[in-house]
């Protein structure tokens, strides 16, 4: 099972370790990421293995969501198979 992750905000220091270390909380493995930086903002989208997550994850998407919002990011997380969904035609 993997999740999309989705971060846009001001550049800061530290945004895709801080994300990357709510992942290794929880055992979810970051398979791959796309990262650029736009004049100040930042964008970025991972794809993450949540197979052997130690939480559910809702729950995870909630933490990240809170981190988030106390560092005046965008950041959702969305299970693949809802994703897909959403993005068929």
């Amino acid at each position: 099972m993997r999740a999309v992750i989705t971060v846009v905000g001001k550049d800061t220091v530290g945004i895709l370790a801080s994300v990357s270390g709510i992942c290794a909380k929880y055992q979810i493995n970051i398979t791959e990421v796309s990262q650029s930086v736009m004049e100040d903002m930042f964008c970025m989208i991972m794809m993450a293995d949540i197979s052997s997550s130690t939480v559910g994850f809702t729950e995870f998407a909630d933490e990240l969501s809170k981190y988030g919002e106390e560092n005046c990011l965008s950041i959702h997380a969305m299970h693949e198979d809802i994703f897909n969904s959403m993005h068929r035609i």
